[in-house]
């Protein structure tokens, strides 16, 4: 094999795994609405508590979930980050008062536009009219992506190439 074939196999080989930004976020975000859905359709099919139907109406609330966690999630940075270099305890707490307060109330916020946008096509029901639900189903949600990337990324490590 000449030099340069083994140069352009080289780069080929170097280049099939890299990605632009743009790619990686699509992948992030595909994965991560992939992963809401199964974790959705599982909380319909086995907990009364949740019931969805039909499965394209799932498929859209896990697009509109993932979405509405995303700008959730850069709004509590932002403000954490507003805090995170001023001195003192005060805004330590403030900080922590902030972010429990905008992942709280933003539950209620994306609840209500799920209502809003799906109506009777998805229920969470139970105590305070579904909240309870909605939230073990977000955490579910949030607990199954992170998995699912720690996965991922150890494969990265992994010896098996």
């Amino acid at each position: 094999m000449t030099l340069e074939r083994r140069e352009k196999l080289k780069e080929k080989m170097t280049n099939e795994y890299t990605y632009t930004k743009r790619q990686q976020i699509f992948l992030r975000y595909t994965f991560a609405i992939l992963v809401d859905l199964t974790v959705l359709n599982l909380f319909d099919e086995y907990w009364d508590k949740v019931s969805i139907y039909p499965f394209s109406t799932s498929l859209f609330t896990a697009i509109v979930l993932q979405t509405l966690l995303i700008i959730t999630m850069r709004i509590e940075h932002r403000v954490a980050d507003y805090f995170k270099n001023k001195p003192g305890m005060r805004p330590k707490i403030m900080r922590w008062l902030s972010a429990w307060a905008i992942l709280f109330a933003s539950k209620l916020i994306i609840l209500e536009i799920v209502n809003y946008l799906f109506g009777e096509k998805v229920k969470f029901n139970g105590a305070y009219h579904g909240v309870i639900a909605f939230i073990v189903v977000i955490l579910a949600m949030v607990i199954a992506e992170k998995l699912v990337s720690k996965i991922f990324n150890s494969l990265a490590s992994s010896s098996l190439k």
